[in-house]
């Protein structure tokens, strides 16, 4: 029982832990505020973690869903050689959520 549990803490240890970072965006950020998270989202891709980028609705600003999902998948096109896009836009109440996967380093 003592050697199973050793084993089993030492298969524990070496799994890999899966990091995800988060970028919010707003429905009409602006282009040197979308440029600056996007240089972020690169790091966080390039360092090996997943990364979750979603655009946040307060108010009424959820009128403007078109152009959150516009947002995002911009986004998604310019990360394209970074990493692959795990879930599409998606609203999930008053976030549009978005997932993207690093690609594997050579």
């Amino acid at each position: 029982m003592y050697e199973q549990k050793k084993r089993e803490k030492v298969l524990k240890s070496k799994a890999t832990k899966v990091i995800v970072k988060e970028i919010r965006f707003g429905p009409q950020t602006d282009e040197h505020d979308y440029d600056f998270k996007k240089k972020h989202a690169v790091k966080f891709l390039q360092e090996g973690a997943k990364l979750k980028a979603f655009v946040f609705f307060k108010g009424r600003s959820i009128i403007f869903k078109e152009q959150g999902q516009i947002l995002l998948l911009k986004l998604a096109q310019e990360l394209e050689e970074y990493g692959k896009v795990e879930q599409l836009p998606r609203l999930e109440g008053k976030r549009m959520i978005m997932f993207i996967a690093p690609k594997k380093v050579k």
